[in-house]
């Protein structure tokens, strides 16, 4: 089975092959101009309209993410605008850095929606992976994008890019929000 794998984002896709493994689905980036408005108010919203972009263009099976960093002490920020909240990547840790600075409750969790569209375009699965931490004060660790290196793993003594891909791929927002996909497709008949 094919599916589009709604983002530009090379490094999201790397990981769910990489945590899907030999599961018999082949995932590809969508073909032409993907540029979805994210103008949703929720993970899920946002989903919704990546998955649906990516089948105008495929129409095939599309999965669309939308998944972000939600910091309890900035009521859930940047949450929906974790990939907004500044120019550059660098720019976005230093900037909640800065903004957690005075704060003493450090936790936060990453939240993964997961939506996937059939061959018709229609919503056929949707669900949402977390992952919860807190926010450490300077980065650590090589692995992984975006916040991981500022991002302390519950029940790890490590940040997310201090784990290697296979620890990773196993306490994610993401493979938990893609494993609930994968027995979800596995159930269809």
């Amino acid at each position: 089975m094919k599916i589009i794998f709604a983002t530009a984002n090379e490094h999201k896709l790397d990981e769910v092959k990489s945590i899907c493994g030999n599961c018999g689905i082949e995932f590809a980036l969508p073909e032409g101009d993907f540029n979805p408005v994210e103008n949703g108010s929720s993970f899920e919203e946002n989903s919704v309209i990546k998955a649906k972009e990516a089948y105008r263009l495929s129409k095939t099976y599309c999965l669309a993410d939308d998944s972000g960093l939600c910091v309890n002490a900035l009521n859930g920020a940047p949450g929906l605008y974790s990939a907004r909240y500044a120019g550059t990547q660098d720019a976005k840790i230093e900037k909640l850095l800065h903004e957690l600075s005075d704060k003493n409750d450090r936790s936060a969790k990453f939240v993964c929606c997961m939506t996937l569209l059939n061959d018709c375009g229609d919503v056929i699965f949707q669900t949402i992976g977390e992952c919860f931490g807190s926010i450490v004060e300077e980065r650590k660790g090589l692995n992984g994008f975006g916040y991981d290196p500022i991002f302390l793993v519950e029940g790890y003594s490590k940040t997310m890019a201090e784990l290697s891909p296979d620890e990773k791929n196993k306490v994610s927002h993401r493979a938990v929000a893609l494993k609930n996909v994968l027995k979800f497709l596995q159930s269809m008949p």
